[in-house]
This record gives structure tokens, C-alpha cells and sequence, in this order.
């Protein structure tokens, strides 16, 4: 049995793709604010926190099924794809998985916008099952951003 995989997820957003790609690079200080049930904070460790390089702290607040903290690192940013992929190297999430690699792609559909949302991982055993409920939790939080920017508006 393969211990490595990839889960694929799409979410229909209400919001202008653009508002919701500038949410998304701007996590670090939205996601506590907007987000608090499941992000206590997003600390900058290393670089600025939105360019290829940057390490972030994530401490994840009770709406955070399994994972309480984790360290990712931004691997890269395309501006005019608004594709951003980040790796999770450190914390909770590493007892389950030896890598975890995910990529968000935010796609304009005229007034409104597609996200997808992919990850690659490597299971730490074989009776780890595949990383669901971390799907789960990313289509619940471009929900509860696309709400969000909705009722900030």
C-alpha cells in the first residue's frame, strides 16, 4: 500500500477572485481576526510573511481538528496566476505526515471565484489515512473568508 498521496478540492466563492487572493497572501493578519475559532495567531518568523522563502508559526485555535501548531514555509507565490504553495515542515501535522505540500490556485469567474486547493503528502505509516480532515478545514476556512468579505464590505 502507498504510504504518499494527493487530495484535490474546488470551492465556488462568492467574492472577487482578487479580494479573496489578497485575504489569502494577507493571512498572517487576517486569518486571527476573521478566522479566530481556528487561528489563535500566525507569527512571521522568517522574511515577510508572503514572499517565497517566508516561515510562518500557526497556532490554530479549538475549530483546528488535530493539528494545534504547525511551521510552513512559503515556497512560491505566482501574482498573476494567484497560485501560492506551502510546505508544512514542523508541528503536529509532522506526526502523521512526513511531507505535507499544498497549493492554493484562485481563479477570477467573473464576479465571483474558484479556489482550488491541492496537497501532496507522505504518510509517516501506512495506517495513517489520508489528510481529509485538513481538506475539510481549508474548503471550511475559503468558505468562512468568502463570508468574511462579504459582510466587511
Amino acid at each position: 500500500m502507498a504510504c504518499s498521496g494527493q487530495l484535490h478540492v474546488e470551492v465556488e466563492l462568492k467574492s472577487l477572485a482578487e479580494k479573496v487572493w489578497e485575504t489569502i497572501r494577507d493571512s498572517t493578519k487576517i486569518f486571527p481576526q476573521a478566522l479566530s475559532h481556528d487561528y489563535k495567531s500566525i507569527e512571521v518568523l522568517e522574511g515577510d510573511g508572503k514572499a517565497s522563502g517566508s516561515i510562518r508559526l500557526i497556532n490554530y485555535a479549538e475549530g483546528s481538528p488535530i493539528v494545534k501548531v504547525s511551521k510552513e514555509r512559503i515556497e512560491s507565490v505566482d501574482e498573476a496566476q494567484k497560485i501560492y504553495v506551502y510546505s508544512i515542515f514542523d508541528g503536529d501535522l509532522m506526526k502523521y505526515y512526513k511531507t505535507f505540500i499544498a497549493k492554493i490556485n484562485v481563479i477570477p469567474k467573473g464576479e465571483s471565484s474558484l479556489v482550488k486547493w491541492s496537497c501532496e503528502f507522505e504518510k509517516a505509516s501506512e495506517e495513517i489515512p489520508d489528510p481529509s480532515v485538513i481538506k475539510e478545514f481549508a474548503v471550511k476556512n475559503f468558505v468562512e473568508i468568502d463570508d468574511y468579505l462579504h459582510t466587511k464590505a
